[in-house]
């Protein structure tokens, strides 16, 4: 045989050969895939490795649920304390609806209340809150996460581990106390999250401050909620942006929630403005900022302080949202300011005297990388059902290092818990305390946050862009001794992370 047939046999035959191999490992990792997504059934109260695998261990376990004689106590009988704070009230129903935005154009959603986003819930700090939801016709169930907010176990709303998802016809009512740290929150479907979020189920949630502002002059307040409705990026339900009065000297607090899935950038333009609230907490002493790009990961809230001018108004914007800017004030468009710096909360503020946190030594270290394994999203190289919890006990010091080892930016979500952010790529931050529940990473970003373990339960740790939770980057932060009578998995038809 000739050098140039060996030539063409090795082409004739190589070549599909190779195209099979590729078409086999995407298979496999498809399949793979879908197994870390869509389990049989797991309980993350007590998961090692795998669905199938510990199936033994999980079932003698189930029998202990809530056995006091084992030392165990049941997430669902953590609940509320008692309280003689005022009560508010709140129904929300989850449907398949129509819904039409101000551009003419007819979308098929699900909403809450008729409405995407749902309705605005304002609350008082310390209040007693209890929210009803009812499904109306979501045929794979539904339930309502409190982000940002430290509820009991049994209220964080995560279809298969504080409750089943509420199906067709069913109700669930949530009952938590207002956090003592008046701010921004929202509240979105933890059920099939990925998919149920961008169809429209969520919406703001405002804790307001008991007193009234210290300042001399009276505060307006503004929320700005930018969502992905299907294919359609949206402002408050609206694709044409928002207009917010103000007269000039007035004061305005902007809050803006990004419950999308990609970091948002925000350009100010015509005054100069304060960071002064991350997550719901307040900054120590901001100082003034102009020409300065903020960015806003998914699942994030940034308020905003911004002094009306004296002539023309003033624009916020973002380049991802480029159709929905936000106005304050009336009068002539300010000039747009390109290549602005990137805020920084390094610096940004003063630090508190006399900051006891900083002296505190953990008790457990836990290191997480969060990345991509070929088409998964990873935590130290293992996807969702194959991530061992973290576990702690109540009243330790927990330290995290956080480290964006690649594929895409990653918004570090905590639920049940505020944690401090204590350093990125090794410098100390040295001006005001910074708080979050979220804490966006992007590549070769490393952070180190600190937070106590004091609110026991069984708790998901997950990047808030959903896509990537629903591709492996979701895993649990456990408390010894907790358990669940939930499940995940297509048994039941608990999937929080879809």
């Amino acid at each position: 045989m000739t050098r140039r047939k060996k030539v063409k046999r090795l082409v004739y035959i190589g070549i599909p050969v190779a195209l099979a191999l590729l078409i086999g490992a995407a298979a496999i990792t498809y399949f793979s895939q879908m197994r870390l997504q869509k389990p049989v059934e797991m309980n993350m109260a007590h998961h090692t490795m795998g669905d199938m695998a510990g199936m033994e261990h999980m079932e003698h376990m189930a029998g202990m649920e809530g056995s006091s004689s084992e030392g165990g106590v049941s997430c669902d009988s953590l609940t509320a304390p008692e309280s003689t704070a005022p009560i508010r009230n709140f129904d929300l129903i989850a449907e398949q609806t129509t819904v039409k935005p101000d551009n003419g154009k007819t979308v098929k959603a699900w909403t809450f209340n008729g409405s995407s986003p749902g309705p605005e819930l304002r609350v008082t700090e310390g209040d007693k809150v209890v929210i009803t939801l009812h499904n109306k016709d979501i045929e794979d169930g539904v339930s309502i996460h409190w982000h940002g907010i430290a509820v009991p176990c049994s209220q964080d709303g995560i279809a298969g581990v504080t409750q089943d998802a509420v199906a067709p016809g069913g109700q669930f009512t949530y009952t938590f106390i207002a956090p003592t740290t008046p701010g921004t929150y929202w509240y979105h479907s933890h059920q099939m999250s990925s998919i149920q979020v961008s169809k429209g189920l969520l919406g703001a949630l405002i804790v307001e401050a008991k007193a009234a502002s210290e300042s001399g002059s009276p505060i307006m307040e503004a929320t700005a909620l930018y969502q992905q409705l299907g294919s359609s990026i949206l402002l408050n339900g609206s694709t044409k942006g928002l207009a917010v009065p103000g007269k000039p000297g007035e004061q305005v607090r902007l809050r803006l929630i990004n419950a999308g899935n990609e970091t948002m950038e925000f350009n100010v333009d015509g005054a100069p403005f304060r960071v002064v609230a991350m997550d719901g907490h307040e900054l120590h002493e901001p100082g003034l900022l102009e020409r300065t790009i903020v960015p806003i990961g998914a699942g994030q809230r940034y308020d905003l302080l911004i002094q009306v001018p004296r002539t023309g108004k003033v624009i916020i914007s973002s380049p991802t949202a480029n159709s929905l800017p936000i106005a304050i004030g009336s009068g002539s468009e300010p000039q747009h300011s390109e290549n602005g710096e990137v805020f920084s909360f390094i610096d940004y503020g003063t630090p508190l005297p006399n900051d006891a946190d900083l002296q505190v030594q953990p008790d457990r270290h836990f290191e997480l990388n969060l990345g991509q394994t070929l088409f998964v999203k990873s935590i130290n190289g293992k996807a969702f059902t194959d991530i061992p919890p973290m576990i702690v006990k109540e009243g330790e010091h927990v330290r995290i290092t956080v480290s964006n080892t690649g594929g895409g930016d990653h918004p570090f979500h905590l639920h049940g818990h505020v944690f401090r952010v204590l350093s990125k790529n090794g410098i100390a931050l040295r001006g005001s305390p910074v708080y979050l529940d979220t804490l966006l990473t992007k590549k070769g970003e490393t952070y180190e946050i600190y937070l106590e373990a004091n609110n026991p339960g069984l708790w998901m740790v997950h990047c808030h862009n959903l896509k990537h939770a629903s591709m492996g980057m979701s895993m649990m932060l456990n408390y010894e001794g907790v358990t669940t009578p939930y499940r995940v998995g297509t048994r039941s038809g608990n999937l929080p992370d879809l």
